[in-house]
């Protein structure tokens, strides 16, 4: 029997069940999107009922491919949507308040209220993170302080905290494992990246009880066995990565220096910096790339929070376009940008700015701006944005030579040169570039022994394309100069 691995990739806006064979080929995909909710400006929620029955059709429809092939699922990774907070109950299951979105920007006051009390600095060293609405801790403490029944769980013991990845092994398992990993409990702005434990000392700062919290296992670890009554078998469940962190293994990120960025919903660059932390100077987060055998190997990160999801803003609100694909040949359709500029700040901005007031601004129109400037420039936004995050990896004293990008919109060329003209950098695209789904799913059979090192992993990633720089200096500065313009005005 052919061996497969089962992937788990449980996203943003759509959940997917991937299928590889140990060399990293994709067998078979099934992803089902669902609904984001907005119930006030800055609020993004999911159902987490929704995202489960999604979730657990395409797991089924990933089994019955199997079968059909004849094939085995030896090993089963997860990797999902950080940050993202769910609180349920322990007897029932049944979640006591919607998924609140890692875009979510409700808990800002609170987030204002413990800077006020200076609790910044002894945070950011312990975490490796700034206070955020960003992060999963505040939106705890929101639901804990603004749902009735919360206290009255917590009272009786039933209240548990999960990340997507926690709510799935608790699920899949039959309510048996209350698991997360490293990675993800290392973007809660609870966890301790020093100690690798919950802080107490954060926990008693934001009132939430530890009984609440999951136990913290390496990132390919053993969680499990998912449940015949769930899923019609039982198969071991041995990696877990927050999606990032699952690219940058998908995109054998291994040695120090190595970068990925990813561009999707939003969009991640993570650095590889070894088993050092590096406090960035420059607004990086400081992170946990990936934890094997108890040992954490670390990464700077910095955060865009609109790449994608500005796509999605010109089909689903502007109707500028019917899809995703028709960016490329509108972007290649304008000679230049005509000075327009887009800043997507629709929640706020994340690195080097962490400014959750700001908003989005267009800047630049004039009585010739037509409706595909619009698109360019939100497709050029994105590369702005990037150039921002690796200038400030650069004065943190890291410039990498080249950069592994993967993620939907990866898929246009165009963007992918303008990325590497803007960065002034070469620009890698992987042979596969469902990068998430398949850094866990290598993990996932790394912890059952069919790779003996990471090595053995890297060993499978192949090149697609590389982007050259092509800009002459001076346009790359005109256009940069037009883009912090663009942000000061924001910020303003």
């Amino acid at each position: 029997m052919k061996k497969l691995l089962l992937s788990i990739d449980q996203g943003t806006t759509s959940s997917r069940s991937i299928l590889f064979d140990l060399k990293g080929k994709k067998i078979f995909s099934s992803q089902i999107e669902f609904e984001q909710i907005f119930p006030n400006s800055g609020w993004v929620e999911h159902n987490p009922e929704e995202i489960w029955r999604v979730t657990l059709k395409t797991i089924k429809e990933a089994i019955n491919k199997s079968k059909k092939l004849k094939s085995k699922i030896i090993s089963i990774g997860i990797t999902n949507q950080r940050e993202t907070t769910i609180l349920w109950d322990k007897d029932t299951g049944k979640p006591i308040y919607n998924a609140i979105v890692w875009q979510d920007r409700r808990t800002q006051k609170i987030c204002e209220n413990l800077k006020n009390r200076n609790l910044e600095n002894s945070f950011r060293k312990k975490t490796g993170l700034f206070i955020d609405p960003y992060f999963s801790a505040t939106k705890v403490k929101w639901i804990i302080d603004n749902i009735p029944s919360a206290k009255k769980f917590i009272k009786n013991k039933r209240l548990m905290f999960g990340t997507i990845d926690t709510f799935l092994i608790w699920r899949l398992t039959n309510k048996k494992n209350h698991f997360t990993d490293a990675t993800n409990a290392s973007r809660t702005m609870m966890f301790n990246i020093n100690t690798n434990k919950w802080d107490d000392e954060i926990l008693k700062k934001l009132n939430i009880p530890k009984s609440i919290l999951p136990s913290v296992k390496n990132s390919a670890d053993y969680f499990g066995t998912t449940s015949k009554k769930i899923i019609g078998e039982e198969i071991s469940i041995n990696a877990v990565l927050g999606d990032q962190q699952a690219a940058a293994v998908g995109q054998a990120c291994f040695n120090k220096g190595s970068v990925k960025c990813t561009y999707g919903t939003g969009a991640f660059a993570i650095m590889n910096t070894g088993n050092s932390k590096i406090l960035s100077k420059n607004k990086l987060l400081t992170t946990i790339c990936y934890r094997l055998k108890n040992k954490n190997t670390y990464a700077l990160e910095g955060s865009i929070f609109i790449a994608g999801a500005g796509v999605q803003w010109l089909r689903d609100k502007l109707k500028l376009i019917n899809n995703a694909k028709e960016t490329e040949k509108i972007a290649n359709s304008q000679k230049n940008n005509d000075g327009i500029y887009i800043v997507p700040a629709f929640t706020g901005l994340g690195a080097p700015y962490w400014s959750p007031d700001s908003r989005g601004i267009i800047t630049g129109l004039t009585r010739n701006t037509n409706w595909k400037n619009l698109v360019r420039a939100v497709i050029e936004s994105v590369a702005y944005q990037s150039y921002d995050l690796f200038e400030s990896m650069r004065k943190d004293g890291s410039k990498p030579k080249i950069i592994k990008v993967d993620g939907g919109m990866i898929a246009n060329n165009w963007f992918a040169q303008f990325l590497s003209n803007i960065l002034d950098t070469n620009v890698l695209r992987p042979k596969i570039q469902e990068t998430t789904a398949l850094g866990v799913a290598f993990f996932a059979a790394y912890q059952v022994g069919e790779f003996k090192s990471l090595d053995e992993i890297s060993r499978k990633w192949k090149k697609d394309a590389m982007f050259k720089p092509k800009f002459s200096k001076k346009l790359r500065v005109n256009l940069l100069k037009g883009w912090q313009q663009a942000i000061r005005k924001t910020l303003a």
